[in-house]
């Protein structure tokens, strides 16, 4: 696998990185910083329409929230629990500044893809709609190959990042908490995803319609409850945070304090994973919603990466800043040193930040979201596998081989050790961000010419 990872690196660090960056640049500056500017408007039509609920008539696509929930069930998974914690001991407290802005610029990348991908939707037959960046390549960028290109890159990552890890991470979960086998679990979490798989995207939609306020609620609560009790030590994690973002060497004394390069790179590295934006996939459970402007989807492009990595990444990384078990001056001690204990990285890091102020009920939250978070993921990322191959073959027919292909992979992730499988996904990953990112560039024009439109038919000022 060294021959994949040497690959993903010299995608992902610097050129990707950067084309996200740039890309979240145009949009933002393309916008006039719509996300900021016209903050009241996303928010009411996302969030408001939660509080003011319309009856609607019965649609040949998904509503616009559960469109946002299939796709959060992708986007909301391990790394808003494990990768905050990785990268505050790769990077520093510093990265979850540069993870902000990466977000904040990730917002209108976000509102571009999913706004283009509804502009390109193309009736699924037998009914329903679908999108994605394998259309707005095809029909808006004119480049049938690189929308191949894409679909080709995605199957491998489902199968690899939300089949395999994703199941690793449940049996990791319940063995640890109860001793179960893992193939038991691998058989018991096949069996649960391939009943819902078997109801099409309608019912992928509805259970993660379900699944995923609980989650989060479980989650968020969990997280506001350490932050409330450990109120006083919040401004101090908010002002180690600017500090190592902004004078790296000096902010732990000493001249001690992890490079702006590492701040940087893990910040903006984890602000592009949790949240998708500019990858492409999310995309695809917004290109299936029905609605009456590609922009009021666009909206919930911007929701979605406000609240998978501006809040809920935040809320972990203050967790874990204020819960006193994560200690900047010994990890970066340890770090040079080499022999980074096993608990200071990833989900250990985090359980334990929560426990120590929750006690044993902080790791069980923790424990539990994460095995929610793991198959919500497993949910949404089945869905883009199986609209990869429907466009690669230009039918269903080999649907159900797909799903049994994707259930096995499952099974074999939960018995085996699929760590080393994100060398691969970060691969296939990378390949799906090269076309998508052309696409989102080359179409900007486009895209910000439909929001300014929609901008006005709101009412509101451009």
């Amino acid at each position: 696998m060294s021959i994949l990872s040497t690959l993903a690196q010299r995608l992902w660090f610097p050129w990707l990185l950067g084309g996200f960056l740039l890309t979240g640049l145009v949009y933002s500056l393309g916008s006039g910083l719509f996300q900021l500017v016209h903050i009241r408007l996303w928010l009411k039509a996302t969030a408001g329409s939660f509080f003011h609920p319309r009856q609607q008539e019965k649609k040949k696509g998904l509503s616009s929230l559960q469109a946002l929930a299939t796709a959060l069930a992708s986007t909301m998974g391990t790394g808003s629990i494990a990768g905050v914690a990785a990268a505050l001991c790769l990077g520093g407290p510093g990265a979850v500044f540069w993870m902000w802005l990466s977000a904040l610029l990730g917002m209108m990348t976000g509102c571009g893809e999913k706004l283009l991908s509804v502009r390109y939707q193309r009736p699924v037959p037998g009914g329903g709609l679908q999108g994605g960046p394998m259309f707005y390549l095809r029909d808006g960028v004119g480049s049938p190959l690189l929308a191949a290109w894409f679909s080709l890159a995605c199957l491998p990552a489902t199968l690899a990042g939300g089949g395999m890890v994703q199941a690793g991470s449940i049996a990791a979960s319940l063995h640890g908490a109860f001793g179960w086998p893992p193939a038991v679990i691998g058989l018991g979490t096949a069996a649960a995803a391939g009943l819902i798989l078997s109801g099409g995207l309608g019912r992928i939609a509805r259970v993660s319609q379900a699944l995923v306020p609980a989650m989060a609620l479980l989650y968020l609560g969990g997280g506001f409850l350490v932050l409330l009790l450990r109120w006083q030590q919040v401004p101090q994690a908010l002002s180690l945070i600017f500090r190592c973002a902004l004078t790296p060497q000096a902010a732990l004394g000493g001249g001690m304090g992890w490079t702006a390069e590492e701040a940087l790179r893990h910040g903006v590295a984890r602000g592009v994973f949790t949240n998708e934006a500019g990858l492409g996939t999310s995309a695809m459970a917004h290109g299936a919603a029905q609605v009456d402007h590609p922009a009021q989807q666009g909206m919930w492009g911007i929701f979605e990466v406000f609240f998978a990595t501006l809040l809920t990444c935040t809320i972990t990384a203050l967790v874990i800043l204020v819960g006193g078990v994560y200690q900047p001056e010994a990890v970066f001690s340890q770090l040079r040193q080499g022999v980074l204990p096993d608990w200071a990285l990833g989900v250990p890091l985090t359980a334990r930040s929560f426990s120590a102020v929750l006690g044993e009920a902080g790791a069980w939250i923790v424990w539990i979201s994460l095995l929610l978070f793991a198959f919500s993921s497993i949910l949404g990322w089945s869905y883009y596998g199986q609209q990869s191959l429907r466009y690669l073959t230009g039918g269903d027919r080999l649907l159900s081989g797909y799903r049994a292909v994707f259930l096995c992979c499952v099974v074999m992730g939960a018995c085996g050790n699929s760590g080393a499988l994100w060398q691969l996904v970060d691969l296939c990953n990378a390949l799906m961000a090269l076309p998508n990112l052309m696409a989102l560039l080359i179409l900007s024009p486009q895209a910000l010419a439909l929001l300014r439109q929609w901008v006005r038919q709101q009412n509101a000022p451009v």
